[in-house]
């Protein structure tokens, strides 16, 4: 259910290293809030300054209880500490948005319903689901958290040679395909004690990622206190490979859905959370579930 909200503050948090134009938009966005609101609003710019430092930013101008909104003009990767920052700071009155301005903007490519600015001025906040990874075997760890996807094998793999090299459609698609060639699956152990081998597992809260591939027929699933898993059995690369160009052209198709899921790592893995490269050790419990409409956002 939407309500229309006003603003105490508005905090802009932007890298200003980047290689896109995120300052450029960030400043942009001020003038143009400080033009559209109906309402005196504080509105900064925030810049970071090192990596993990939208993380500490988001968090301060979250806390204290205040209507405070904090927008992420940034990727995915950004955005994706913006959103853990706001967690971390447990203010119910607290929101997040996304201005696109990455390599990578599925998730404001696949949620976003109209201009930001306009929104903004606006109001009109919703609820959405959150994927919440915890590694290790005390459930009170710190848990970390993804508004759009985790993905185990060939997805951070690929992630990894990408970050290496220059960005670029033919590029891209030079370092995927010697990434492909190289790449090994993974084992792990389910919750029934099987071990399964799999070339790759992704949970997904949207329908699509990467740029280019349409995961599952998700839409209008933001809120339903589930997330889809995607999985990719053990084959043959060819099989991968046909696998991966269904999902580039027509998509996969309607993929189940569940709350959570939980299994053991038996070697080191590597993982990508909405676009950030991190591992898990091995034989290390593993659960990703849904949190429900957890993140308030707009736009």
């Amino acid at each position: 259910m939407s309500t229309a909200r006003t603003f105490e503050s508005i905090v802009i948090i932007f890298n200003p290293n980047s290689t896109g134009d995120a300052p450029q938009l960030a400043e942009e966005l001020r003038t143009r809030l400080a033009e559209l609101l109906p309402y005196a609003a504080e509105i900064r710019l925030q810049p970071t300054d090192h990596a993990g430092h939208a993380v500490e930013l988001a968090r301060d101008a979250a806390s204290g209880g205040r209507d405070v909104l904090v927008v992420s003009v940034s990727g995915d990767g950004g955005y994706n500490e913006v959103v853990n920052g706001v967690m971390q700071a447990g203010n119910p009155k607290a929101v997040c948005a996304v201005m696109a301005a990455g390599n990578a903007n599925d998730h404001r490519r696949t949620t976003g319903t109209q201009p930001l600015e306009e929104a903004i001025a606006a109001g009109v906040v919703r609820n959405i689901d959150l994927l919440r990874i915890r590694a290790g075997h005390d459930e009170d760890a710190p848990a970390q958290y993804a508004h759009s996807y985790i993905g185990f094998g060939l997805t951070p793999v690929m992630a990894i040679d990408l970050e290496k090299g220059s960005k670029g459609a033919l590029k891209e698609m030079l370092s995927v395909m010697r990434t492909f060639s190289k790449f090994k699956p993974f084992q792990i152990r389910q919750s029934d004690g099987k071990h399964r081998k799999f070339d790759s597992l992704v949970f997904a809260n949207i329908p699509e990622m990467a740029k280019y591939a349409t995961l599952s027929q998700a839409d209008d699933k933001l809120a339903d206190g589930k997330f889809e898993v995607i999985t990719f059995p053990h084959r043959p690369k060819w099989r991968v490979l046909l696998t991966a160009l269904k999902a580039t052209t027509q998509g996969l198709g309607d993929q189940p859905s569940v709350s959570n899921y939980r299994f053991t790592t038996l070697k080191p893995i590597p993982y990508q959370i909405d676009g950030e490269v991190k591992s898990v050790d091995p034989k290390t419990p593993v659960i990703i579930e849904c949190a429900p409409a957890a993140l308030a956002t707009l736009g």
